[in-house]
């Protein structure tokens, strides 16, 4: 993953990985600039996932631009309200502000896991 460490990375894949098994959502982390504006493009990431998007949940983090997106899917977002995306991703931004990326990403798959699996 562009920006983190071997050990990072594979830190955050065990993390979609566990959060995937724990909720049968697909679970998808993006770091990088985005092509166009941030929201249509973490939109069209989802999108790329064609027949798996409605089960799946994709974070897009744009750290150079500080931005950061939470797209969810039409079956994901049953589970998974605007709210709680909206307070992992304060979670995440508050993180993210003083340098945490790693922890940030971290926390909220593990948040947004925990709040689909609550509500399942």
């Amino acid at each position: 993953m562009k920006g983190l460490t071997t050990a990072q990375g594979d830190d955050v894949r065990k993390a979609l990985h566990t959060a995937e098994r724990r909720t049968g959502l697909r679970f998808g982390v993006f770091l990088g600039d985005p092509v166009g504006g941030r929201r249509h493009f973490a939109e069209r990431l989802h999108a790329a996932l064609g027949e798996e998007a409605d089960d799946a949940v994709v974070v897009f983090v744009d750290p150079r631009g500080r931005a950061l997106e939470i797209v969810t899917g039409e079956n994901a977002r049953r589970r998974l309200s605007d709210s709680a995306c909206r307070l992992t991703a304060m979670s995440m931004a508050t993180a993210f502000s003083v340098g945490d990326l790693i922890g940030g990403l971290l926390y909220g798959i593990g948040a947004l896991a925990e709040q689909a699996t609550a509500r399942r």
